[in-house]
């Protein structure tokens, strides 16, 4: 079907733009590959165009018909007529690149390529894929694909996929966008909103991503007033900065983007590359700059499904803690224990809301949170109203669960009767959960849950679950207006490169971290005099930036008693360091006074060059790699946000008072993350940074960086 061109037209354009309008909201479309079969490709996707009605220009290419359900074809893309808004390129792989090359000569503005065997395939095919996306690029003319099932427009009603999709309209409420590199997944989160009677408004499944990706449909989807959240799976985003750029916009205009990225583990990232080509990054670094920016991000299909769900009702939820009301002491009990595994904590009620709720139980009701009304639904139905309403009132509480027993069909229509309208006026997220599985419930309790939009559940589990996700969004939210300002520069840098001890730890007295007192000798005395001003015991340490390792070749001796140790611990150094690296140049060796003990932490910094800067913070020593306790936090981190996260580490029992040991000054290790987030953010030429250990004492007496590793750019 392709035309038989080898080059490229000269006609090509660098600086044409994309044009996304025409690629998802065309007005003419070209199938080429088109067959009456709708088993086939080319016959899917004419006979989902036709099921919807398509009301635009639609030209057929097939080389051996001359008609398809009584619509002309035409035997090549060069007889098409210029300008067509989308080409469906159903040919061969190895006839892709002169088809595309065909479709720049006719001006077409986009292409749809379902074929694989690029990226995902190996190097030849990232080679030809990476020729394709030159060539579009050139040409101004946007790719989907390859390796994609496309996409379908239910705005519009264009269903430019090869899957069968029902016809559906998109209503009046609020709307889902979905974007997804996987075909099947794009197809299972459509599902899952379909089933929830929430409307969908576009699937765009995006495959290996040569030309067009995830960013830049993200960001022309959040444009449209009527999508309320977008759902996006992705198995690598290609311009991090775009990305965040598009989520900072998203948020502006209070469009959740909820999203789940695989290859946290090592075989997921080997996954990623397999399916789609995918070069996964570093994904600890994704998550922490994604987040900064408030994107929901979530870890599993289920919780894709029902955050998505619930944002698409509630897409502004409020900051604040959980407000349970159940009418089974088994649920609330499981709940206390459940909230506490998945992270979401459970509100203190006001006294005002306490009382009010104790109006509404007879006096042997314990009032609590969460609130067991027990067997009052029975006699006074309405409470499974008037208990939600008070709970709303709370100003600790930022999200309601219902979670309770169905009962009898009348009895769930009672529950929905009362539960409905206090929900309908609802801002904060209210979320309703009929424990039993499977079980069916009557079809007009059913039919007014789904009518009303409130979020559903069968599984108070895997509604605590999304619940938290949706509350650590609303807590990302808030916090996008506590950031810490960047710091001053802080003069002339060392050359690129690893920046040696000393003049590591003169940045670091530079931002204000504390160091133990000392100074850098380039001989015996030197060292003598100034032990002898900081006060034995000391410690020595060897002092070259191509020493990165000091204690492997003997470069630290500790608990230097006195002048005669001194001197011939600074012989044994030097002969030590001769032994293990021949001919290195030391610049001296740096005497400081031995830091009495404290808890070990680390805090550190890094540059990644897709997603920036981020600052790292846990426990010290061997620890951090023993026990993998550490936190990324983003670079701009204020002080307060940093004390919470510190307060979030696995070992955080040992920052207070613990077995004898006085609780630890955390503020001092928030100042010192903060500190450093900000050089990162005013000295792009530093790369890393790492102050291992970083000593803390007990709460006031500030913490002490007692090694630093530089590296500049």
């Amino acid at each position: 079907m392709a035309d038989t061109m080898t080059t490229a037209p000269k006609t090509l354009d660098p600086a044409k733009p994309f044009d996304l309008d025409r690629l998802l909201r065309p007005r003419s479309i070209a199938i080429v590959g088109a067959s009456p079969d709708p088993a086939s490709i080319g016959g899917g996707v004419l006979a989902n165009l036709e099921l919807f009605k398509y009301a635009g220009d639609l030209h057929l290419v097939s080389r051996s018909r001359g008609e398809i359900n009584g619509r002309p074809c035409v035997k090549t893309i060069g007889d098409l007529p210029k300008g067509v808004d989308v080409v469906i390129l159903i040919v061969p792989q190895v006839a892709i690149r002169d088809s595309v090359l065909a479709c720049v000569e006719r001006d077409v503005a986009g292409v749809i390529v379902y074929s694989s065997g690029f990226a995902e395939a190996g190097e030849e095919g990232r080679q030809q894929q990476n020729e394709l996306a030159e060539i579009c690029r050139k040409a101004g003319m946007a790719m989907l694909g390859p390796n994609c099932m496309g996409y379908t427009n239910y705005v519009d009603g264009i269903p430019l996929t090869f899957e069968p999709v029902d016809l559906r309209g998109v209503g009046e409420r609020s709307r889902v966008a979905i974007v997804a590199q996987s075909g099947a997944t794009a197809a299972n989160i459509r599902f899952a909103m379909h089933s929830r009677e929430i409307a969908v408004s576009y699937v765009i499944a995006t495959g290996n991503e040569a030309v067009i990706a995830a960013e830049d449909l993200v960001g022309w989807l959040i444009e449209d007033k009527d999508n309320a959240v977008v759902a996006v799976y992705v198995e690598q985003i290609k311009n991090p900065q775009k990305f965040l750029a598009v989520a900072r916009r998203a948020r502006e205009l209070g469009k959740p983007i909820v999203m789940l990225h695989p290859g946290s583990s090592e075989r997921g990232k080997q996954a990623a590359q397999s399916h789609t080509g995918a070069l996964a990054g570093d994904h600890a670094l994704m998550q922490a700059a994604v987040r900064n920016e408030a994107v929901a991000l979530v870890e599993t299909t289920d919780e894709l499904f029902d955050v998505t769900a619930i944002l698409a009702r509630y897409p502004s939820p409020p900051p604040g803690e959980a407000g349970i009301v159940t009418n089974s002491g088994a649920i609330r009990g499981l709940c206390f224990d459940f909230c506490e595994r998945v992270g979401l904590p459970i509100a203190t009620l006001s006294e005002e809301v306490h009382a009010e709720l104790t109006t509404q139980v007879p006096p042997y009701v314990h009032v609590d949170n969460p609130f067991d009304i027990g067997t009052t639904g029975f006699s006074n139905p309405g409470i499974f109203g008037t208990s939600t309403a008070s709970m709303l009132k709370d100003p600790n509480v930022g999200i309601v669960f219902l979670s309770h027993a169905g009962g009898s069909p009348p009895m769930q229509i009672k529950k929905s009767d009362a539960i409905i309208p206090v929900a309908a006026t609802a801002t904060k997220p209210v979320i309703l959960n009929i424990v039993g599985d499977d079980y069916p419930l009557d079809p007009t309790f059913m039919k007014a849950v789904r009518d009303s939009g409130i979020p559903f559940f069968r599984s108070p589990e895997r509604a605590m679950r999304a619940m938290a996700v949706v509350m650590n969004y609303a807590a990302a939210l808030a916090a996008t207006n506590d950031r810490a300002p960047e710091g001053e520069r802080i003069g002339k840098l060392p050359p690129s490169g690893l920046v040696v001890e000393y003049e590591g730890k003169r940045i670091l007295t530079d931002l204000g971290i504390h160091i133990p007192k000392g100074a850098l000798a380039k001989s015996a005395d030197e060292a003598a005099t100034i032990a002898a001003d900081v006060g034995y015991p000391v410690v020595m340490k060897a002092q070259a930036a191509e020493l990165a390792h000091k204690s492997d070749a003997g470069g630290v001796i500790v608990n230097i008693a006195d002048e005669a140790a001194l001197r011939a611990a600074h012989e044994k150094m030097y002969a030590s360091i001769a032994k293990h690296k021949p001919g290195l140049k030391l610049d001296g060796v740096l005497i400081e006074g031995m830091a009495r003990q404290g808890l070990e932490m680390v805090v550190g910094a890094k540059r990644d060059p897709q997603w920036g800067p981020v600052v790292l913070v846990g426990l010290g020593g061997v620890w951090i790699e023993a026990l993998a306790d550490a936190r990324l936090l983003p670079a701009d981190i204020s002080r307060e946000r940093a004390i919470a996260e510190i307060h979030k580490l696995k070992a955080s029992k040992l920052l207070g008072a613990f077995r004898g040991q006085p609780a630890r000054d955390v503020e001092a290790i928030a100042d010192v993350v903060v500190k450093l987030g900000a050089l990162m953010r005013s000295e792009p030429q530093i790369v890393e940074v790492d102050i291992n250990p970083l000593v803390v004492y007990g709460e006031g007496d500030g913490a002490l960086a007692l090694d630093a590793l530089f590296v500049v750019r």
